[in-house]
């Protein structure tokens, strides 16, 4: 009698290529990189079975990192790619890598129709508000008065907010996080649970072209004042629990409450609901300065998978019907062309 051997659980070395890793020395993308090798292991996912899938830029390098199987597309259309891939083999487990300007500027109708479809997938979008690969031209997240190559007088363009764009096309998963944070494997394995796309938008710190953008809520010594990291069922509380989010009944939009004694329910601070997407889209549009930024899961709310509905549709139509190419092809208009006789 054969026995079977047992698979020997995978760690994050496994995970590593042989490929040298090339990206500029203190780039955010190295940290995701080793997070989401972190985070294989902890969802039981195996190399043979994972896809990465990425379009042009930087982050995109990422399925040359990955002891996967892995495509490296053309600008904008790792959605599309990925789509295929998960049509043909719903089975694969696909992540899709792409930065601000790839997923947001030529890839923005691609991504759109992905979230609005809802593919069973995880979408990893890296935003450094800078286009890094073709040396520091300003993204569609850009912020207003950046200076660039393209903008050397400062950007007069109004910025994309990325997760305000995926709830806007229909995600159902919409979470934030940090490049060197302790927390992105954590929110890497939530969209990873979610059943449909799981949109992550992480701050990516472009080293080079853009260096310390987001460093007003990610440096130390303003961390705790100005990050806020939600949890389904807990209090929208901040800066150590002394400070907390509250609905004004009037205007129907979030103000800063203090909280007093860790008195959060006389402060009346809102509990975190990740199934509301009114309470996601406040945390979204809070602008930065005024509100702390809004990190973890800000909406799960799962819904049917395009591939599960695709493939119903194929059974239904193909029950009870056998299979003939010849009668296919010969239906509607055809015609029979013979080779005439030559003359003798």
């Amino acid at each position: 009698m054969n026995e079977i051997t047992p698979v020997r659980p995978s760690t994050p070395k496994d995970w590593e290529t042989d490929q040298e890793v090339r990206w500029c020395p203190g780039c955010g993308d190295y940290a995701v990189l080793k997070a989401v090798q972190r985070t294989m292991p902890d969802i039981g996912a195996t190399p043979e079975n994972t896809v990465f899938v990425s379009g042009i830029g930087c982050s995109s390098r990422f399925p040359y990192y990955m002891e996967t199987y892995g495509f490296h597309t053309i600008h904008g259309r790792a959605p599309a790619v990925a789509t295929g891939v998960k049509l043909a083999n719903p089975d694969l487990d696909v992540w899709i890598i792409s930065g601000d300007g790839d997923a947001l500027s030529i890839g923005g109708n691609h991504t759109m129709h992905l979230l609005r479809r809802n593919l069973n997938c995880q979408f990893l979008l890296f935003n450094n508000e800078i286009y890094g690969l073709t040396k520091g031209q300003y993204s569609p997240t850009s912020r207003e008065g950046t200076r660039s190559p393209s903008t050397p007088f400062g950007s007069v363009d109004r910025p994309a907010k990325p997760c305000a764009f995926a709830l806007g096309a229909g995600a159902r998963f919409i979470a934030r996080g940090i490049d060197v944070h302790k927390g992105l494997p954590a929110i890497l394995k939530a969209a990873h649970g979610h059943q449909g796309t799981g949109f992550v938008e992480i701050f990516q710190n472009c080293i080079v072209y853009n260096d310390d953008v987001f460093e007003a809520f990610t440096a130390k010594p303003n961390a705790a004042l100005n990050q806020l990291w939600v949890e389904h069922g807990e209090p929208l509380l901040f800066a150590g629990g002394a400070k907390g989010l509250a609905l004004d009944a009037r205007t129907l939009s979030l103000r800063v409450v203090d909280v007093a004694d860790g008195n959060w329910q006389a402060a009346e601070v809102l509990v975190h609901d990740r199934t509301n997407r009114m309470i996601a889209h406040l945390l979204v549009e809070m602008q930065f300065g005024v509100f702390p930024m809004a990190l973890g899961v800000l909406y799960d709310d799962p819904a049917p998978t395009f591939e599960s509905a695709v493939l119903a549709q194929n059974r239904a139509a193909s029950e009870g019907k056998i299979a003939d190419l010849q009668k296919l092809v010969s239906r509607g208009q055809t015609w029979m062309v013979e080779k005439e006789p030559r003359p003798e």
